[in-house]
């Protein structure tokens, strides 16, 4: 297992990337609060993690390959199989997310603690060239809410069971907990994510 090695560029990541089943890839930029906590919380969930490999690439330094990946914001951490691209996680979530995400029991949820409200699983469905995506994605990220984003532009087998799902090809779309959302449709939305306003 390795935690967090730092790479320095597209073609070393090539070489991981044929090496290994799963890899994860956390593009950040050191010094940026949301990626410093991003960087603290997965390396606490990978120490608990077994077989797993864990890379990362500071953006300041490392410039081919979030552009390879369309990754338009950093924190992102990208998850690999069998070298293609299976999921973007954006932003910072807790290290009991990304140690689910690891352990591979599909897609994390945080445990209950207390009185708190269990975490909803939320996937974005997006293209880059999508306005109304990065709209969406901007409301989530204002309201601190993860998510996973998956580009169906790259993604065609995601694309073709979005449409399965939901009868539509339009993006963005958004799984909340296995009920999809279709558009920015904020009302909808807030009633799902239970926020008020």
């Amino acid at each position: 297992m390795r935690i967090l090695h730092a790479i320095r560029s597209r073609a070393e990541l090539s070489d991981y990337l044929r090496s290994a089943d799963r890899t994860y890839l956390l593009l950040y930029r050191k010094g940026s609060e949301a990626s410093d906590c991003a960087y603290a919380n997965i390396r606490a969930a990978a120490e608990r993690t077994d077989e797993i490999t864990l890379l990362c690439a500071d953006v300041n330094t490392v410039r081919d390959i979030h552009e390879a990946y369309g990754v338009t914001s950093v924190p992102s951490l990208l998850e690999f199989e069998q070298g293609a691209l299976k999921n973007v996680t954006k932003g910072c979530s807790g290290n009991a997310y990304y140690r689910d995400l690891f352990g591979g029991s599909g897609t994390p949820v945080p445990p209950q603690t207390g009185q708190e409200k269990p975490k909803k699983r939320v996937t974005v469905y997006s293209t880059p060239s999508c306005p109304w995506c990065t709209t969406l994605k901007n409301y989530l990220k204002e309201r601190g809410i993860p998510y996973t984003d998956v580009d169906v532009s790259r993604d065609m087998r995601a694309a073709e069971d979005l449409v399965r799902r939901s009868g539509q090809r339009g993006v963005p779309q958004t799984d909340i907990n296995g009920q999809i959302v279709v558009g920015f449709d904020k009302a909808r939305l807030n009633h799902l994510l239970e926020i008020n306003g």
